[in-house]
């Protein structure tokens, strides 16, 4: 079974980059990246936790262009290590916010290592960067 199945590891790859990335966009960024400055203001405080208090709307649009165009990206395989990288470290920074108020960051805590694996593993061969910018 497992000579089988590692014939369609960049398949598994692509559902992988579908399902983490549909889920981001619906349940993440889209609500992020149309909720303007006041909402990009409260998601960018989240990086106080650090003690960076300056340009909270910057960093919140950040977040929030990550976890929408960021998810389109990776569902595409293009820009496919940047995204992963900008998500990953949207990740670390929830999971920091979420610790520093005592709650549970077992979610954006996973998803660090997902989109940590990823910058590692890459798009895969069904992605546009492997079609046509493949050198």
């Amino acid at each position: 079974m497992n000579s089988f199945l590692s014939k369609y590891s960049d398949l598994g790859l692509l559902i992988l980059r579908i399902g983490v990335g549909v889920s981001f966009i619906i349940n993440h960024g889209w609500m992020k990246i149309t909720g303007g400055a006041e909402r990009w203001e409260k998601i960018g405080g989240a990086v106080s936790v650090f003690g960076i208090t300056f340009l909270p709307i910057f960093w919140g649009f950040m977040a929030s262009f990550a976890e929408f165009f960021g998810a389109i990206f990776l569902i595409l395989g293009i820009f496919f290590r940047q995204s992963a990288f900008l998500l990953a470290c949207t990740m670390f920074v929830a999971a920091a916010r979420h610790l520093s108020k005592g709650e549970s960051a077992s979610n954006p805590i996973e998803l660090f290592f997902v989109f940590l694996a990823l910058i590692f593993i890459g798009a895969g061969k069904y992605s546009i960067e492997e079609k046509f910018l493949k050198k």
